[in-house]
């Protein structure tokens, strides 16, 4: 049977992580094990405990109980669940649960980059992004179009961030992710020693197109995409193997990161 509380106090300690704690707070970076991450949406939930998440707390509607959050109730009958009406909860967020439920989980240790990458062969490094969505949607497009695991530099938004995580569907739990090591020095150096081709994706005059044929012959390939504003650095492009562009129409220079990775993947995960 669930542990159903009725939130009568707003200033409740418990319901910090929900109201008051910041996203860089939930992450806590000066002691890990203790960082948390809000998952929002029965299917991120979901997925979330299908990756062995622990879940700390739940916060959802009265309605909610009985209906959306059911079987999430089902798998977490001891696991607090914080409820009242839209218009309390409305008060303690700030904002709509158009998604219906919340839950707190403690963040999973993250495996090494070599873990990561050793039975991989095609990969994805982003490189300084800092949109949550952006990040959520190449997560998305990463686990639907065949990408085996995610490198992110340190200069990256979280992909548990609360946004990132609901935009991604909850596929940042599916497919696996972990930090690079000094970046672009040392992250290059492992991808190399792996026995990766590293493809930076970036308009320049000397880019093949995404379809050329060499570059579909790798066996092992990273893609490496860049930041919203400025795209990968000098010194990144200048590491890779390739440089690589997709074709564009209609005097259209470029595409959003997050669209340009879903064409990339789709053109470079077939093999």
């Amino acid at each position: 049977m669930a542990n159903v509380i009725e939130i009568t106090d707003f200033s409740a300690p418990e319901l910090d992580v929900y109201a008051r704690l910041t996203e860089a707070q939930l992450l806590n970076r000066f002691e890990p094990a203790k960082g948390m991450f809000i998952a929002e949406s029965p299917k991120v939930i979901h997925r979330a405990l299908d990756a062995s998440c622990q879940p700390v707390s739940l916060l959802m509607e009265r309605k909610d109980i009985t209906g959306a959050a059911r079987e999430i109730l089902e798998r977490c009958p001891e696991v607090p669940v914080y409820t009242a009406d839209e218009e309390l909860l409305c008060n303690l967020t700030g904002y709509h649960l158009t998604r219906g439920v919340l839950c707190a989980m403690r963040r999973p240790p993250l495996p090494a980059p070599e873990a990561l990458c050793s039975d991989a062969n095609r990969i994805v490094v982003l490189e300084n992004i800092m949109n949550p969505t952006n990040i959520g949607a190449i997560f998305r497009s990463a686990a639907a179009l065949g990408m085996d695991a995610v490198l992110l530099t340190p200069g990256c938004s979280n992909p548990l961030y609360r946004r990132s995580a609901r935009v991604s569907m909850g596929t940042v739990f599916q497919i696996p992710w972990a930090y690079t090591p000094q970046w672009p020095e040392e992250g290059m150096r492992l991808l190399k020693e792996m026995g990766f081709k590293t493809a930076a994706m970036a308009l320049r005059d000397d880019s093949v197109s995404v379809d050329d044929p060499s570059l579909m012959g790798e066996e092992k390939l990273a893609i490496v995409l860049g930041s919203e504003g400025d795209g990968l650095t000098n010194d990144t492009i200048a590491s890779c193997d390739y440089t690589v562009k997709i074709p564009m129409f209609h005097g259209v220079d470029s595409l959003n990161v997050a669209a340009a990775s879903a064409v990339a993947f789709w053109q470079l995960g077939k093999r």
